[in-house]
């Protein structure tokens, strides 16, 4: 286990699962459970380090304070490739949800690498998670794009921070799976023109705009952007080439990190609203924003989903929770821009501070402050 910084937020709880016999191996971090029980998803990938999934689990802390949800933070990571038979996957969740049953501050909800289906066979196991199929009375939040629907809003506020009309933006969407796709969507039914896409297999791009019917259908079929038909002004690269597009809004929806500081003098953007969590290091956004790139907060932006998720382990309709994503991320990111308008800080210093102040008076209520 690596070396991990404790703060007066946490974690709490950090435990590291090994089952050999099914190949079982996964972490669990419990950030904080002052306002709650923590919601926060199940990761599927084979190289996410400990600290990292740490990191994960406090922006959710952050997340789920700032959209004033009766929920911590945590985050779990189940090392394997997602992409594996069926039937080897489902015995690892199955397996890892067995591990952490007695982990009743944790609610398992879905992420990258797992869905709706990995979260029914969790329910099946053990009663408590999130993001179910409808099939068993959950709201799908991936397949109905819980996550894009309220990236969508919080891009219309930060448009009329600019003082810019949404139609005929130009956007570049860094993440192409259940996040990028649907905010793909929703912002081209907006009028945006999404000029470029990027998923782990490469880039395409094409200043005129690229048809999002197209796209979609491409990853229907579980094929790779650069799938997307040859034709006039488009232009095909590796995954990371999408930094290089001029746009007018960035949109990071993958992995952490992918905006540092050795690499973030490519970004040719006016606007970066965050559909992943920590995609940029703090050096790389503290430079964007002095170059006066908008840059609106991970935990703020992208909270579309834990919102869902806690409106469905509450009882509420899938529209109910989709017109709460409206309401609380049009909220938030006016209230967060209000901030930075008034006192010329950083975005993420206005959200922070704004997240500070809730868990923190959580916290005094409770007799041990952290559970």
């Amino acid at each position: 286990m690596s070396a991990l910084t404790y703060d007066e937020f946490g974690p709490f709880k950090v435990i590291e699962v090994y089952e050999p016999s099914v190949n079982l191996r996964g972490t669990l971090v419990v950030d904080n459970v002052a306002r709650g029980a923590s919601i926060g998803g199940v990761r599927m990938a084979p190289d996410v380090s400990t600290e990292e999934c740490f990191r994960l689990a406090r922006a959710m802390t952050f997340k789920n304070a700032a959209a004033d949800l009766p929920h911590g933070g945590g985050k779990s990571v189940l090392y394997g490739d997602p992409a594996m038979p069926p039937r080897q996957k489902e015995e690892l969740v199955r397996a890892f949800a067995c591990a952490l049953e007695e982990v009743e501050q944790y609610i398992f909800g879905p992420d990258m690498g797992t869905d709706e289906e990995c979260m029914g066979w969790v329910r099946d196991e053990i009663g408590r998670a999130v993001g179910l199929p409808r099939e068993i009375g959950g709201i799908p939040l991936d397949e109905i794009g819980a996550t894009g629907w309220g990236l969508l809003h919080a891009i219309k506020v930060a448009c009329e921070h600019q003082e810019r009309d949404l139609a005929g933006t130009t956007v570049a969407i860094q993440g192409f799976g259940a996040v990028g796709k649907h905010t793909a969507r929703f912002l081209a039914e907006e009028g945006a023109i999404i000029v470029a896409a990027a998923d782990i297999d490469g880039t395409v791009s094409c200043a005129e705009g690229l048809d999002v019917d197209k796209l979609l259908a491409i990853k229907e079929e579980n094929g790779p952007v650069i799938g997307y038909p040859e034709g006039p002004g488009v232009s095909k690269g590796d995954a990371e080439s999408i930094i290089d597009v001029p746009c007018d809004i960035w949109v990071p929806a993958a992995r952490p990190d992918v905006i540092r500081e050795d690499n973030v003098e490519r970004l040719q953007t006016s606007m970066v609203v965050s559909g992943a969590n920590i995609p940029m290091t703090p050096g790389a956004e503290k430079i964007l924003h002095e170059r006066g790139v908008l840059c609106i907060p991970d935990f703020i932006a992208n909270a579309g989903g834990v919102i869902c998720a806690a409106m469905e382990y509450q009882g509420a309709s899938e529209a109910a929770a989709m017109d709460i994503i409206a309401e609380k991320l049009t909220y938030n990111v006016r209230r967060v821009l209000d901030i930075v308008r008034s006192e010329d800080c950083l975005p993420r210093q206005a959200a922070e501070d704004m997240a500070h102040r809730r868990v923190r008076r959580a916290m005094g209520l409770r007799r041990w402050r952290l559970f």
